[in-house]
């Protein structure tokens, strides 16, 4: 039987993780060999991208999975300040 802690994104987190796991490392081979500045700035753009997007995949994961039964079954127009926290939850 599957965790509840386990969501139907993670392994969509866990790609995005891995990949900015191996841009990490390529800049640090990056920095050793000598590579142009822009060159290593784009790779170390390219992994922060890539956490911030698994970062924000699993925290809406976690807000429609882990908080959203909770919400509904003791208040069902909490949904909308739910859908408004996950709204505003991206400038942050």
């Amino acid at each position: 039987m599957p965790s509840p802690n386990v969501h139907k994104t993670h392994p969509e987190v866990l790609k995005r993780l891995r990949r900015a796991e191996g841009q990490l490392r390529s800049v640090g081979e990056m920095i050793e060999a000598g590579r142009a500045c822009l060159d290593v700035a784009q790779q170390l753009q390219a992994a922060e991208r890539a956490v911030r997007e698994a970062k924000k995949t699993f925290i809406n994961d976690h807000l429609d999975h882990c908080l959203n039964h909770v919400v509904n079954a003791k208040n069902p127009e909490a949904r909308a300040s739910i859908d408004d926290f996950k709204t505003i939850a991206k400038y942050l």
